[in-house]
């Protein structure tokens, strides 16, 4: 990928859901029942086709969360859409402000529908390399991006968990041959209570033994998206990039 980070930009507010002006970065869609915080780069070039970054919020937010998110990551490499979570939330400091992702079968479900829109909604509005499509999340997010990308890991380039246990119950590993091709990158916090070093290790042992290669980083916080967790993103998914240009 040929491009470089000169300075931090940040987005406008959101227009319209039916307005795009891919100079504002970020706005939101709604279609089909499944509401998008969708990113677009500064500077847009049709002619080339962008990696995708599908978010996956955290616990308590929902869509906008990716307003935070991308200004760290990059603001001109990537295309992201970020859709809204399947159940309502009793985290945040107000019960019920925002949405989740439940680790059931029908919460699996409807969050695998709502990503594969929200790729195809991306698909309509941007050019988008089939080929890099990058799933992600935070906490409960980045459980559910471990899970989707797990049972379907050829159709995305890449799963990075921030702070995201490895799923439990429901077969996660169900398609182990596939998913050893799978890059995965697993960002923890050291003094995180949520996801301590027992589980991570844990989850690590589960890695081995599968036989997934996987990329640990450690970072001095608790359980949140530090700065250098998304600035990392970026490096690691164009390292994945160049590897793939490679072979």
């Amino acid at each position: 990928m040929h491009r470089t980070e000169r300075s931090l930009f940040f987005p406008r507010e959101p227009l319209a859901d039916t307005d795009l002006n891919v100079d504002s970065a970020l706005f939101t869609a709604t279609d089909h029942d499944c509401t998008c915080g969708i990113f677009g780069p500064l500077h847009y070039e049709s002619g080339y086709a962008y990696p995708l970054i599908v978010w996956l919020h955290g616990p308590g937010c929902d869509e906008r969360q990716l307003m935070r998110v991308m200004p760290l990551v990059s603001m001109r490499n990537y295309v992201a859409i970020a859709p809204r979570g399947v159940c309502i939330s009793d985290s945040g400091e107000k019960p019920g402000c925002g949405y989740d992702w439940c680790q059931t079968e029908e919460g699996i479900s409807l969050a695998e529908q709502r990503i594969y829109e929200g790729i195809r909604i991306a698909r309509e509005k941007f050019s988008i390399n089939p080929r890099r499509i990058f799933l992600a999340g935070f906490g409960s997010g980045g459980t559910m991006a471990f899970r989707v990308a797990m049972s379907h890991s050829s159709r995305f380039g890449g799963v990075l968990s921030l702070c995201g246990p490895f799923p439990t119950g429901n077969t996660p590993l169900g398609h182990l041959t596939e998913v050893r091709q799978l890059p995965v990158l697993l960002a923890v916090g050291r003094d995180s209570l949520e996801y301590p070093s027992a589980e991570v290790c844990e989850n690590l042992r589960l890695f081995h033994t599968a036989g997934l290669s996987i990329t640990l980083r450690q970072y001095p916080c608790g359980h949140e998206l530090s700065p250098q967790m998304l600035t990392d993103i970026d490096r690691w998914i164009i390292e994945q990039i160049t590897c793939d240009e490679r072979s």
